[in-house]
């Protein structure tokens, strides 16, 4: 008779949700997930991304021993060696970088392959420990971070979407990147009868379940913000009462939004005015009406103006001040996990890169403190980053020692020099927070790891006692890694007893001597993104989420590859008749960045002008430039923010 167990985990991926799951264990084999049905915000449901994650554990391509580079780079060319010698080498090179250039040319990349604190943060404590350049930058949403720095509240209990009368989805495809929100905003129209709008350059697949969908230009969304802005002020349908608490300048914001007239957002949006007046309407007498946002409307030039001006709507309409109103871009629970990193052990503060200009910093041939040994954990650069081609002639460099802790040979792993095989999530513990509700949850290993395979803080472990750095905080526990961020009230026994806890939210921060805040930071721009010296049939290239892949992550599994059928990008029928392209053909995609080539999709989901390429997909031998970040440039908004959706290109027959 089968050994049968279930523990209790949850899913690590950089989701708003963070799922609870139920690891099924027989004779030691997880055999399936399931969601844990006593979530109260998961409530049982794992995502088409994840519901097979055992596939992800048990692949037959995952990484389970350590590899050193055998030949040129990105060739391909690796031997298999031990901890031993992978510990060995990545020491000596370490103190090498360190005593020829400083540990500033030492420099840590990650992302948030895994939010878990021990995984995320156990090799920055290295790193820190070590006295590397820190690293900053954002590659989904600095302008979010930064509006929230400036003391606009951008989140609020998502279980409070059920109490909304309206409720908009701006530019957020909910059914893909956080279908757990579509019960709760589900459940208002059930109880109130509330209507749900979306706002989107695309009919996506939340678009197809709205009462309305709304297709405007790539672009165009803060000035659409502000024109709603000026119809409530021109008609009265402000709560300045409320407004004049929140916020100091609300006569420089009257006066911001002013030139913003319906007529001039129907021209900037490819709408209809009475469309931009009903919608304001609309918004301003529902009680109470909600906004909830996502990544892509902020991934341009002028990402700060977009939050900046759906907070004003907020504000100006008092519907924040609503239990199920206000605006909900990141529900983020008071915890900073970042303490696991433990920046204490510094000696000296360091230089902060930005790892959103990794192609810069790893070209620059001027540089006084040129950057000689990356640590790469939780991203895949070579996909994930603007201008792909870049990223992936510095890390060829030969001067250039990268190690990368990884489970599949990413773009990235084959162009390091030490590949050091990570845990799954069913291999090791770790604490997670969520970013679009308030249950921080644990993850109970379901299993031991596979083959040689461990976890992120067993590998700072491992690195630190071999370069004799003797601190107590080096030798913690992966469990003692994580709970270094938990507060009294949140103690890690019971977390991992109950599977989660509900902590409460994060307060924004209130940097105005009054504790009021400023609606007027950033004004629409006048034209997004610019047209200048752009050939008049350029095409407006978007490079939205997929279905089936958490960014990178999983675009190099069988099922999933197979439910997104392949790169393709996706055309109106009308501007595939203007080009005389069709459905299924093989296409090129060009500027000046650079070429891709794929297959076309004509579509009558997204509106005319505007093309669209979904997922993060890596490269392959069938398909050597399938990377939609080949075309992204070096470009930022003010607040640093990667400007993946301003983009121009040209399409043509391949």
């Amino acid at each position: 008779m089968a050994d049968k167990q279930t523990i209790k985990g949850c899913c690590p991926l950089d989701c708003p949700d963070t799922c609870a799951w139920i690891a099924h264990v027989e004779d030691g084999k997880v055999v399936r997930v399931t969601g844990d049905k006593d979530h109260p915000f998961t409530r049982g449901v794992l995502c088409a991304k994840v519901n097979d994650y055992p596939a992800r554990t048990y692949s037959p391509d995952r990484l389970l021993y350590p590899l050193r580079r055998a030949g040129k780079k990105g060739s391909g060319q690796f031997e298999r060696i031990s901890w031993e010698e992978a510990v060995d080498t990545i020491a000596a090179r370490f103190d090498q970088v360190i005593n020829e250039h400083g540990a500033e040319a030492l420099m840590p990349v990650t992302y948030f392959g895994s939010m878990g604190a021990a995984q995320k943060h156990a090799p920055m404590r290295l790193l820190n420990a070590l006295g590397a350049s820190d690293m900053h930058g954002n590659i989904c949403g600095a302008p979010s971070i930064a509006i929230l720095g400036d003391g606009h509240e951008i989140g609020f209990d998502p279980e409070d979407y059920v109490h909304a009368k309206l409720i908009i989805l701006w530019g957020v495809n909910v059914l893909t990147t956080g279908h757990h929100h579509w019960h709760f905003l589900s459940e208002a129209r059930k109880r109130n009868g509330a209507r749900i709008i979306c706002i989107d350059p695309r009919r996506t697949r939340t678009a197809a379940q709205c009462d309305q969908h709304i297709a405007i230009r790539p672009g165009s969304d803060a000035a659409l913000a502000a024109g709603m802005a000026r119809i409530l002020f021109k008609e009265n349908l402000t709560d300045l009462d409320y407004a004049g608490q929140i916020a100091h300048d609300l006569d420089a914001y009257r006066e911001q939004v002013e030139p913003w007239t319906p007529e001039r957002v129907a021209e900037a949006c490819g709408i209809e005015a009475e469309t931009v007046i009903s919608l304001a309407r609309d918004f301003a007498s529902a009680e109470p009406a909600m906004i909830r946002s996502g990544i892509g409307p902020q991934q341009n030039a002028f990402g700060e103006s977009v939050v900046w001006g759906l907070s004003a709507l907020s504000i100006l309409s008092g519907h924040a001040r609503s239990k199920g109103g206000g605006l909900s871009i990141f529900n983020l629970p008071d915890i900073n996990l970042g303490l696991s990193a433990r920046a204490d052990l510094k000696q000296e503060k360091t230089r902060s890169l930005d790892m959103t200009r990794l192609s810069e910093i790893l070209n620059d041939e001027t540089a006084a403190k040129p950057v000689k040994g990356l640590l790469v954990w939780g991203t895949n650069p070579a996909v994930v980053l603007p201008n792909s081609a870049e990223i992936r002639r510095g890390l060829k460099r030969e001067d250039l020692f990268t190690v990368v802790l990884e489970h599949f040979m990413t773009d990235t792993a084959q162009l390091a020099d030490i590949i050091l095989p990570s845990t799954t999530q069913l291999e090791h513990f770790d604490v997670v927070s969520p970013w679009g509700h308030y249950y921080m949850a644990a993850n109970n290993p379901a299993i031991a790891p596979l083959g040689e395979s461990k976890s992120h803080g067993e590998i700072m472990r491992l690195v630190a006692r071999r370069m004799g750095l003797n601190h107590p905080a080096m030798q913690e526990s992966d469990e003692e890694i994580a709970a270094a961020g938990l507060p009294p009230e949140l103690p890690l026994e019971a977390l991992k007893k109950e599977g989660w806890r509900k902590h409460a939210p994060a307060p924004a921060g209130i940097p105005a001597p009054d504790k009021r805040i400023s609606l007027a930071g950033y004004p629409a721009p006048a034209a997004t993104p610019s047209r200048d010296g752009a050939a008049a049939d350029s095409l407006h290239l978007l490079t939205p989420k997929s279905h089936y892949f958490l960014n990178s992550s999983f675009a190099n599994m069988a099922r999933q590859q197979q439910a997104e059928g392949g790169p393709k990008l996706e055309m109106s029928s009308e501007d595939a008749a203007m080009r005389n392209l069709a459905d299924g053909q093989s296409i090129v995609i060009r500027n000046g960045q650079g070429t891709l080539k794929t297959a076309l999709n004509i579509s009558e989901n997204i509106r005319p002008g505007t093309v669209s390429l979904s997922g993060k997909w890596w490269s392959s031998k069938d398909n050597d430039d399938a990377v939609g970040n080949f075309l992204v440039p070096s470009a930022w908004s003010p607040t640093g923010q990667p400007a993946f959706n301003d983009v121009l290109v040209q399409v043509e027959s391949a």
